[in-house]
């Protein structure tokens, strides 16, 4: 596992840190287990609110194109694995949410942020999706996503970096 300071900014062509997390339905996730494989890890920040709801959903609705190039969709916050059961119940989520209630993880990927609303700072996560080879290797990033029409641009690049290689 690749240790990061908050300093640190992952870049393409980086070795994407190995986590294994809790994910729902008492199932554990770990991404070395799924080198080999293409992984579509987004990062949003609570589940079972507008923007997240619609990202993960927009996902769901594009899996079987994913599937079809052979692409692990993982969603991750640090919200529990219980409330991960209920977002992905709720929404007929088909693909696996891992919890990094620790904020671990998101530290690692250089996504737990200090935030501004109202005027007000916080930390939270920005909203980012990185697209990771099968060596385990980051192939895109895409950081501060808008949600409109992201899932179809991660689509479209991971086909594209398909292709490629």
């Amino acid at each position: 596992m690749t240790a990061f300071s908050a300093s640190d900014k992952l870049k393409v062509g980086d070795p994407a840190p190995d986590f294994t997390l809790p994910a729902d339905h008492n199932h554990e996730i770990s991404l070395a287990a799924l080198k080999g494989k293409k992984v579509v890890l987004y990062f949003y920040p609570k589940d079972d609110t507008p923007g997240c709801t619609k990202e993960s959903c927009d996902f769901r609705d594009n899996m079987i194109l994913f599937s079809q190039q052979d692409i692990q969709i993982i969603g991750i916050s640090k919200d529990s694995a219980q409330k991960h059961d209920k977002f992905k119940e709720k929404y007929n989520l088909n693909f696996p949410l891992v919890s990094d209630e620790s904020g671990d993880v998101c530290k690692k990927y250089g996504v737990w942020v200090e935030k501004s609303m109202y005027g007000r700072k916080y930390m939270g996560i920005d909203r980012s999706t990185f697209l990771i080879d099968e060596e385990g290797k980051i192939l895109e990033i895409w950081r501060n996503v808008k949600v409109s029409g992201h899932v179809e641009t991660v689509m479209d690049v991971a086909g594209k970096k398909s292709k490629a290689a």
